[in-house]
């Protein structure tokens, strides 16, 4: 397996899980499910949130297009995250792909308050020690305002 190249996230945590043995359910129903909600994240909440940080960063005239599809997507991950029992499903590469995103809303400032099913998923999977170890990679030095204000983005008006 020397020659092997994987590449793109999702493929990679596909890789991951297969290889492990961990972070994808068993059975088929749980399985399809973790892999179609990593794709939503990889073709929906990843995009749209990456875009949203982006203009809001770069072009901010242009973010609320952004700010509104992501707000929509984390609505509908809200509606999904309604019908799981969080404490007896399996975690999946699908909640590591769509949780990573979603933590980071501040830096696109796109608000989930509101969105009680979300909010208490992104609690369950926070409570996690590979979540908490993760966030902290690289460690945090300053907020998305302090960098900002720090003048290491341009603004274009």
């Amino acid at each position: 397996m020397d020659d092997l190249t994987i590449f793109e996230t999702g493929a990679i945590m596909l890789y991951v899980a297969e290889k492990s043995g961990k972070l994808m359910p068993t059975n088929l129903k749980g399985r399809q499910a973790a892999v179609q909600w990593l794709m939503f994240q990889m073709s929906g909440v990843g995009q749209m949130q990456g875009q949203a940080v982006a203009f809001e960063r770069y072009f901010p005239a242009a973010c609320k297009r952004y700010h509104n599809e992501t707000r929509r997507l984390f609505e509908v991950l809200n509606r999904h995250l309604a019908d799981r029992d969080w404490l007896a499903d399996e975690y999946s590469i699908a909640d590591m792909a769509n949780w990573s995103w979603i933590w980071s809303h501040k830096w696109a400032r796109v608000p989930k308050e509101g969105l009680a099913h979300l909010e208490r998923w992104m609690a369950v999977v926070a409570a996690c020690p590979g979540c908490q170890r993760g966030v902290n990679v690289p460690p945090p030095t300053r907020t998305a305002d302090q960098t900002k204000a720090s003048g290491a983005f341009i603004t274009i008006t």
